[in-house]
């Protein structure tokens, strides 16, 4: 049933502002642990007053200049592009992106990490090995390795897919596997591509045969995929785009009548199963909403209605072109996604000239059975970014046992991962310090793969250039404030 613009109006006249505030966790300013000072509510003070900072405490320089930490954690590298090797002797591929943990059989843990790697192969030392009965198109340097950590700490590393482009995130399923996208509409004959790309693949890291002659899940669309998330309740994916001119969009697929998901049942599917929607939102008055950048107060709540897909395959244009903008809401960055408390918590990396308000980061809540998208994160323009202490760029995105959300920071700058409570106080979780500039002019690579452990134990971010996995350990605790 479609939401219109008369219904959310008159449902948000009737419940007032229990459906603007509904959910709200505060806005989130770039400072850590602050709020956004018409917020703050006299619970918030109290919890100052006893001194009940959120977080860990401040990040202690580390003197082997790769990762700082706040006292009392650790880190350790399991794979490094160039040093470390697969099984197969290869050395681990570079640019390391979306990555989920499973548990592994005898108390293993395995990881499925992506590999943005686009164009073609002799762009990169270390692509993908093409592994025999693994590739899609031997043309491409992206991928997926899965890497797999036993109870004694010893690391084992192989090849998932190959002959992939630019896979950057993606979403791990009720299942027990990895949807993995690829951020590119590379055609073949371009690029040097001798196939099709900017499709979703599935990935088992259970089991290696499961993976042989890679299909792409042409149902989901062809575009410059960012996340996928499952509604394990409903069956739907959520799918996210990262592009502009004009700005991405956000997109729902619906499985066929009587369709069943399980491990391998998305490849058994036509190209033309079930139906593509983008997100069409109004604003509690009724009002069309063109780009998700216009909420400037967390807590904003639209209402969405979705409106089919015409060609997911992009046949001839692409698919994010095929709307009118007065068809469809946009955004600029669409990155990062994670079903938790009910619903997909959903990333907009930042917003510039080609938005209508300009940001640096919002973090969205898609709840299902109202319809309603709600505002919980916002980022305002980090005006210094080189300056430690400041927060902008969010990207991928995980929801902690330990309450909230963490956050891998791909801005300028400095780069962390931060946390954010439920209230939408931010706090340093880590920082990278491996300088890929000059002392003069330094650089910091982006953080991206942020998820836990299935125990809740160890957090695992990679640092993606030139490709470096890590598992971070320490005093995790509940963070309520």
């Amino acid at each position: 049933m479609s939401l219109t613009r008369r219904d959310f109006a008159r449902r948000s006249a009737l419940t007032g502002a229990g459906v603007a505030l509904a959910g709200s966790v505060g806005a989130l300013a770039t400072a850590p642990g602050a709020l956004a000072a018409q917020e703050t509510t006299d619970a918030d003070a109290d919890t100052d007053a006893l001194g009940g900072a959120p977080g860990y405490g401040p990040l202690v320089p580390d003197p082997e200049g790769l990762l700082a930490l706040p006292a009392g954690f650790s880190y350790r590298v399991l794979t490094y592009s160039g040093r470390t090797k697969l099984e197969s002797g290869e050395f681990t591929p570079s640019n390391h992106d979306g990555t989920a943990t499973f548990e592994g059989p005898r108390g293993t843990t395995l990881l499925v990490n992506n590999h943005e790697l686009g164009g073609p192969r002799s762009k990169w030392p270390h692509p993908v090995p093409l592994t025999e009965g693994l590739v899609y198109d031997p043309a491409a340097s992206g991928g997926c390795t899965v890497v797999e950590v036993r109870r004694d700490g010893h690391v084992a590393e192989w090849v998932g897919i190959a002959g992939t482009a630019t896979n950057c995130a993606g979403g791990s399923t009720p299942w027990g596997t990895w949807l993995t996208g690829e951020e590119t509409e590379d055609r073949a004959g371009h690029n040097g591509m001798t196939k099709d790309h900017g499709y979703v693949f599935e990935v088992d890291p259970h089991d290696r045969r499961a993976n042989r002659a890679p299909k792409p899940l042409k149902a989901l669309g062809r575009y410059a995929h960012e996340a996928v998330v499952v509604d394990p309740k409903r069956g739907h994916l959520y799918l996210t785009e990262d592009a502009s001119g004009p700005n991405g969009l956000l997109y729902r697929w619906t499985p066929p009548h009587g369709f069943r998901h399980g491990r391998g049942k998305l490849r058994t599917l036509a190209d033309d199963a079930g139906v593509l929607k983008a997100p069409k939102c109004y604003d509690s008055g009724g009002r069309f909403v063109d780009d998700l950048s216009r909420a400037t107060k967390t807590g904003t709540v639209y209402g969405v209605d979705w409106v089919e897909v015409p060609d997911r395959d992009a046949r001839t244009v692409s698919v994010r072109e095929q709307f009118d903008d007065g068809d469809i809401t946009r955004a600029r960055k669409l990155e990062g996604m994670w079903w938790g408390d009910g619903g997909v918590y959903i990333v907009a990396s930042f917003a510039r000239d080609e938005s209508p308000v300009q940001h640096d980061g919002q973090v969205w809540f898609y709840h299902p059975a109202r319809r309603t998208l709600t505002l919980k994160v916002l980022l305002g323009v980090n005006k210094d970014p080189d300056k430690d202490g400041a927060f902008d760029g969010p990207d991928n995105i995980t929801v902690s046992p330990y309450g909230g959300l963490v956050i891998a920071e791909d801005g300028d700058g400095v780069q962390h991962l931060f946390g954010a409570t439920d209230r939408g106080r931010t706090y340093p979780i880590a920082r990278n310090e491996l300088n890929a500039g000059t002392p003069e002019k330094p650089s910091y690579s982006e953080f991206t793969g942020v998820t836990f452990s299935p125990d809740g134990k160890t957090l695992y971010a990679n640092i993606q250039t030139p490709g470096i996995m890590l598992a971070i350990t320490g005093p995790w605790r509940r963070q309520r404030h």
